[in-house]
Parts: structure tokens; C-alpha cells; sequence
């Protein structure tokens, strides 16, 4: 493989205010750094990116998100140091100077809102986590601090442009809704009578303030776009929503709003696959924006003039790439040459029914030749999250030795509706376990496969281990990656602010203890039959390392064959391109040698 044929590509693209320039996340040095299109940098700062665009000097930590200014003065950076969860807020000027630090500040992680534009002032609006959430606005000159909300898994959204209220998401992971703060008074009412059974990610003040439009599938199946009046000054805390946008076909996966003109981008997900539309909320006029190559859309933003959206797309043989959407025309046009490379085709949807009924969805990656494959089921992260036909190289790499990958989504899984991503939640995670077992079988039924073995990250590796205690016949290989070997030390040791969230989909560490234990694959991992690989991240605060280490340590009492990768400076996301290549050979060299 070449060198840059395991980089992401470009990402997380952000428009300056005219859309002339666009600042972007790459990994094409070998880790994600930030850049900025247009005009060099002066000299010696900086550096030449192949990607038509100059690296900002933000420093050798990995940049996960970047944020173009209102007002063209700011690029604000979100920097993992060490490439841990942690994250740490920078600002930089577009010609790479004035690099400071404006929030993460010790032991703290911060998840941004993004820049408000507040009584005509331009201010960052970021959430800094630590022993409590404390919402903040940060004045980007004088690098003054100002306090929004401070409690328990509160994190601000929005900021209205009179800087009287902010909008606010609370409560743990599928059972978020969103309160309206007055931000003199503090007091706080939900933005509409919603139970905790459903959830609101997003949620956007208007620009002329008529109304806060919010993402969610509050008294709905399905995420869609909603919007509650402002009275005067004042949002109506309880009003009746009004619904802008649903689809029966598709779930709303993000939405973005012209600060100047009012028109909305809706990201669609259907199926998996994405659509991405021009919503004009006064007309309710609905454009379709030409589609750019690939499966996959992520990062829709709008310039602060309104005539340019960015967005980034991606595919099976196409790593992420940045496009320019034409407001006016809605015609989309490539950033940057696209890079692209593929071993296999685009990946087959396939339908199928778990033991207990439930029908599943998977994507199948044929490589060259007839069945019966050797195959692989492959298990996404979250498990608020979904298998997608984007790039994987890993897939192509086992295509390329005749190794095919089922990729299903099994319940719990985000993309699918309100109730089937809370179908896993506490005990219903013993069904998520059946689910890897229905998918061997069908692809067994199918004749598909030769032989089986089944692989994943974080959640998908805790599912991975899971699957194998407890259908220890039915697998040749196992590949665990990042997972949770024991859900009570995983809580013990884990972030805070992460095990309050996890408390809704795991089950509470007190409460719940005993179910916990059931479900923890390293209570029964004497009952692995199976070669498994580990490989986990030394700077991993997420699941924390020890969680591999306390699984190596039983899988060496019991004498039970495996292989452990520790990734040195790497967290729970593998950043570096160095690091990705070692666990790709690794992991393709264990599938090869022991899917037989």
C-alpha cells in the first residue's frame, strides 16, 4: 500500500464568511491536522499541504474539529492531545498566527456549539466539561469567559443573537431534550413537553428569533425537524411544535441554517445512504442538492453570506473529500481532487430476521469470485451508531485476499427509528448478542460463507467478545478492538462525564449490577474457543486500557490463544497513520492466517 492510501482524506470542512476560503481537517501527513484553502500563509509559517490548502500551526496534537469565524477573523481548532477523548478548544487566525488556548484547561474536555454571532459581538459558545458541564461564550479578543449553564450532562446548543437565551441539551445517551435558558434570570423550561423516552440532539435559534428549530424524534419514530414559536422576546416553553420537515423513508441526521437568508440543509439518512436538500422554511419549497460522489455525507455548513454550502462525502473506494455546493443552483463542485482507490464494489444491502423476529440489515462486501467466502461480520461502534457504506480499508484489504465482510446493523443501532435503538437498552443488549448469531446463521443459510469470524471497535469489540463466549462454535477468528471486557470496571475507570451518559443504554453500575455482570463477556471467557486478536490504544480514556489488560492477563491464565497490540500515543479513535497501519496488518494477517 501507498503511504496516503490509509489516510481519511479531508473532513469537517467550514466555510469562511464569502465561501472563498474553506478551513479543514486532513490526515494526509499522517495525522489530522488543520488547513485552510486560499492564499498561502506568510513565510515560514505553516506548510504546503498536497490537498490545495496550508497547514495551520496549531501544533503536533490531533486536530478532531475546526471552525471558521462569522466574521473571517477566527479559525477556532478542537485538539486531542495525545489523541485521548480529551479535547482542548484553540483559536488561530486564518494566516496561522495568534495561536492561544481558550478552553479544556486541565483536566477538562469541551464539546463546542460552535460561533455565535451575540449583540453584534462574535463569540464561541462551548460546553467545558469536568466535574460538572459548564456552558460558556468566549470572547475570542479579549478571551473573557462568560458563564451560560453549569449542571450535570448540560451542554449548550444555540445562543439567541440578543443574547437573552441559550438553548441547552441535557440528560444521558437516547433520553436528551432541550430546555430554553433566560440567561439573566437562569430559570430554564423545556423547549417542548417531551418525555425522556425520546431524544433531541440539535436544536438552532432562527435568525430573525421567530423560532427554534430542533432535530429530534420527540412524538415521532423517526428524527425529523421541528420548531417552536418566540413570543415577543420570549420562546414558549411547552408551545406546541410545529413539524417543518419528516420523511417516512428517512430519519434527519442534520440540519444547518443560513444565518442570512434563514434557508435550511437537511442531511437525510435513508437506509444508510445520504440526501442532502435545501429547505426554504417560508416557502417550504424543498431542492435537491445534486449528489457528489459518494454514499455517505457528513459536516453541512453554509457561509455567513448564505450563497455557499461546504459538505464532505465519502464512499467504499473513496476516502472523505470536501465539496462546494452552489446555493443558488444547488450544483455541487469538488474542493479538492478526489482521491480515490478501491478493491472491491459498492457493498450489497441485505435483509434479514433475527431469532426473535426482528428484522436486520447488513452490508455485504463481495470479493472477486463465487461464494461460499471466508467471511468476516464486521461490528460498528456505538451502539448509537450505524454501519454505512463509507470508506473502510480494511474491507478493502480483505477483499483483496478473497475475505468477505458482512457489515450488519443489529438493534440498537442509530438510522432505524426511535424504537430500534433503544431495543438493546440494559437487558434487551442480551438480543444485540442473538443478532451476531442471526447474521452467522443467514449468512450460512445463504451459502455466503466457508468459514466465519467476527470483528470490531469499542462497542462493536465489546459486542465482538460478547458474541464469542456466547456462541463459542460458531466463529474460526475474533478481532477486538477498544472494547469493554467487564461493564463494571469499564464504568469504574471510564470518563466521568462518559459513564453518566452510558447509565440510560448499559444500566446503572449500583441498580444494575447484577445484569452487568451477566452481560460482561470477561466473566465467562473461559468459554472462548476462538484465536482472538486485541488491540487497544495506551492513551484510551474511554475504555480504558485496562480493560485489554485484564483480558490478555484471563486469556494467559486459561491458555487461550491470542495476539495484543498495544498502539502507543493513540486513544480511543486511531488517529495516526503510522498507528492505523499496524493495526490494519495486524488484523488483516490474524483474519488471513486463522479464517480457514
Amino acid at each position: 500500500m501507498q503511504f496516503d492510501e490509509l489516510s481519511n482524506g479531508s473532513w469537517g470542512p467550514s466555510p469562511s464568511p464569502d465561501g472563498s476560503r474553506i478551513a479543514y481537517v486532513s490526515d494526509i501527513g499522517g495525522s489530522p491536522q488543520a488547513y485552510v484553502t486560499g492564499p498561502s500563509l506568510p513565510p515560514g509559517v505553516g506548510g504546503p499541504s498536497p490537498w490545495a490548502g496550508t497547514l495551520l500551526p496549531t501544533g503536533k496534537d490531533p486536530v478532531t474539529a475546526v471552525h471558521y469565524s462569522p466574521d473571517g477573523e477566527w479559525i477556532a481548532c478542537e485538539i486531542a492531545p495525545g489523541g485521548a477523548p480529551r479535547t482542548e478548544l484553540w483559536l488561530i487566525r486564518p494566516d496561522g498566527t495568534g495561536l492561544r488556548q481558550a478552553g479544556g484547561f486541565g483536566a477538562t474536555t469541551i464539546l463546542s456549539a460552535g460561533w455565535v454571532e451575540v449583540r453584534g459581538s462574535v463569540q464561541f459558545a462551548v460546553t467545558e466539561i469536568g466535574e460538572l458541564w459548564r456552558g460558556l461564550l468566549v470572547n475570542p479578543r479579549s478571551m473573557a469567559r462568560q458563564r451560560l449553564t453549569r449542571g450535570e450532562l448540560v451542554a449548550v446548543l444555540d445562543v439567541s443573537r440578543d443574547g437573552a437565551f441559550a438553548a441547552v441539551r441535557e440528560g444521558p445517551r437516547g433520553r436528551r431534550r432541550v430546555r430554553v435558558v433566560d440567561l439573566d434570570s437562569g430559570v430554564a423550561g423545556p423547549l417542548f413537553e417531551g418525555t425522556y423516552d425520546s431524544s433531541t440532539e440539535q436544536a438552532v435559534f432562527s435568525p430573525d428569533g421567530a423560532w427554534v428549530y430542533a432535530r429530534t424524534d420527540y412524538d415521532s419514530e423517526f428524527s425529523r425537524l421541528i420548531a417552536v414559536p418566540v413570543t415577543g422576546d420570549h420562546p414558549v416553553p411547552g408551545a406546541e411544535p410545529v413539524v417543518v420537515a419528516e420523511r417516512a423513508d428517512a430519519e434527519l441526521e442534520h440540519v444547518a441554517v443560513s444565518r442570512e437568508t434563514g434557508l435550511l440543509a437537511l442531511l437525510w439518512n435513508a437506509s444508510g445512504r445520504s440526501e442532502l436538500t435545501l429547505f426554504d422554511p417560508v416557502t417550504r419549497i424543498e431542492r435537491w442538492v445534486t449528489p457528489p460522489a459518494g454514499d455517505v455525507l457528513s459536516d453541512p455548513e453554509f457561509s455567513r453570506d448564505g450563497r455557499t454550502l461546504v459538505v464532505c462525502a465519502e464512499g467504499p473506494g473513496a476516502r472523505r473529500s470536501l465539496y462546494r455546493v452552489n446555493v443558488a443552483t444547488a450544483h455541487t463542485s469538488p474542493v479538492v481532487p478526489r482521491p480515490s482507490w478501491s478493491l472491491v464494489g459498492a457493498p450489497e444491502l441485505h435483509h434479514l430476521v433475527s431469532g426473535d423476529g426482528l428484522a436486520l440489515t447488513g452490508w455485504f462486501y463481495r470479493p472477486a469470485g463465487d461464494p461460499p467466502y471466508r467471511t468476516m461480520i464486521s461490528l460498528h461502534p456505538g451502539p448509537e451508531s450505524q454501519e454505512r457504506p463509507g470508506h473502510n480499508p480494511i474491507y478493502q484489504q480483505l477483499a483483496a485476499r478473497d475475505i468477505a465482510v458482512f457489515a450488519p446493523n443489529v438493534r440498537g443501532s442509530s438510522g432505524y427509528g426511535r424504537t430500534f435503538v433503544n431495543l438493546d437498552n440494559l437487558a434487551g443488549r442480551h438480543g444485540a448478542i442473538a443478532d451476531v448469531a442471526a447474521c452467522a446463521a443467514y449468512l450460512d443459510d445463504a451459502g455466503l460463507c466457508s468459514s466465519l469470524g467476527v470483528m470490531g471497535r469499542s462497542y462493536g469489540g465489546y459486542l465482538t467478545l460478547a458474541a464469542l463466549v456466547t456462541h463459542p462454535d460458531l466463529f474460526a477468528v475474533g478481532v477486538e478492538v477498544c472494547g469493554m471486557a467487564d461493564l463494571l470496571t469499564f464504568y469504574e475507570h471510564t470518563e466521568p462525564w462518559i459513564a453518566a451518559g452510558a447509565v440510560s443504554k448499559y444500566g446503572d453500575p449500583v441498580r444494575d449490577r447484577g445484569l452487568l455482570m451477566d452481560l460482561s463477556p470477561l466473566r465467562r471467557i473461559e468459554n472462548l474457543a476462538t484465536p482472538l486478536l486485541i488491540v487497544h490504544g495506551a492513551s484510551d480514556t474511554n475504555v480504558p486500557v485496562r480493560e485489554a489488560h485484564q483480558l490478555v492477563a484471563a486469556l494467559v491464565r486459561l491458555g487461550k490463544p491470542h495476539r495484543y497490540v498495544i498502539l502507543d500515543g493513540e486513544g480511543h479513535d486511531f488517529v495516526g497513520i503510522d498507528s492505523r497501519r499496524r493495526y490494519l496488518d495486524e488484523a488483516v494477517a490474524w483474519i488471513t492466517d486463522h479464517l480457514t
